[in-house]
């Protein structure tokens, strides 16, 4: 079976890479290790979230 992947990303986030990344780990943490298809499409999109984040400046506090 083959599988289709948007090419479409639109990644708009105020929240800064380690807040996306600690709610990747979150989800990791909840489903035991295992994704299931709708928690993998959430951690492929956190995942792109965290990425575009990583590239932006560091926020003043």
């Amino acid at each position: 079976m083959l599988h289709s992947m948007s090419t479409t990303v639109e990644i708009a986030s105020d929240r800064s890479a380690d807040e996306v990344n600690e709610e990747i780990r979150a989800l990791w943490r909840r489903s035991g290790g295992t994704l299931s298809v709708e928690q993998r499409e959430e951690c492929q999109r956190l995942v792109l979230e965290w990425a575009a984040a990583a590239l932006q400046p560091a926020k003043a506090a």
